[in-house]
């Protein structure tokens, strides 16, 4: 899969929608730019927002609502924004995930 820029443009703009307080999985953002089966693509994408403005890509979670390994702040942005996570370390998506 070629990552152009109106794809990435795409999943960011979904990425900015999400509410501050909630979050999104990277499969669900995957599902509603029609591309259900690229959760790993929204990964890549979410890795290098940076280079593309400023996105709350904290916001963005795995399916079972487990923050990224690698984004140390993630669970301390999340907790600010209200966002509490169950006793495994994560995030309770019956409660706080993001329903468009």
């Amino acid at each position: 899969m070629v990552l152009d820029e109106h794809l990435i443009y795409e999943i960011l703009s979904v990425v900015e929608e999400i509410p501050r307080g909630k979050v999104a999985t990277y499969g669900q953002i995957a599902g509603l730019i029609g591309r259900e089966q690229n959760a790993r693509l929204v990964g890549k994408v979410l890795s290098m927002a940076e280079y593309y403005g400023s996105y709350p890509c904290h916001r963005v979670v795995n399916h079972a609502g487990r923050p990224a390994p690698s984004f140390r702040e993630q669970e301390s942005l999340l907790r600010e924004e209200g966002v509490r996570f169950l006793p495994n370390g994560n995030v309770d998506l019956k409660q706080y995930q993001w329903v468009p």
